[in-house]
């Protein structure tokens, strides 16, 4: 029979560094995809624009492109802002969609962004800007009452 010497002391099992991080990056990982997930991924304004407000709805904010009409009468497309400039990107990236696709049988539709406290004299003057750069419909963003 053997005898065996009794243990002084028991070797405690040593848990991994890894099994302690992985719920830690797990959860992580699911903040992250929540965060991609709720964000809304639109290019920024130029300028801030506060709608006016409409006693009709129906308007789907649904167009290819948006002009945007600031409350001091400024003009922005995209990052663009100043008219001369916005409206010369406007044509160009129209050239650029209609060189992709068929404009003749589809033209693309053109929602303007009209700040409410706009000058009256500026939406007038832009519409005669934008009139002949073949555009289908030409909309005006309101806010539904």
């Amino acid at each position: 029979m053997r005898h065996r010497r009794p243990l002084l002391h028991r070797p405690t099992p040593r848990r991994s560094a890894e099994a302690g991080l992985l719920p830690m990056i797990n959860v992580v990982f699911l903040l992250l995809i929540f965060f991609l997930i709720a964000a809304r991924l639109t290019p920024p304004e130029a300028f801030p624009v506060t709608l006016p407000d409409a006693a009709q709805t129906g308007l789907a904010e649904d167009g290819r492109f948006t002009l945007l009409l600031g409350a001091e009468g400024e003009v922005g497309y995209g990052a663009t802002t100043g008219q001369a400039q916005a409206l010369a990107d406007l044509l160009s990236d129209r050239a650029a969609w209609c060189s992709a696709t068929d404009c003749t049988s589809a033209p693309p539709a053109l929602l303007i962004r009209a700040d409410s406290m706009a000058p009256a004299t500026a939406l007038p003057g832009l519409m005669r800007a934008i009139e002949g750069m073949g555009f289908a419909a030409i909309s005006l963003a309101v806010v539904p009452k």
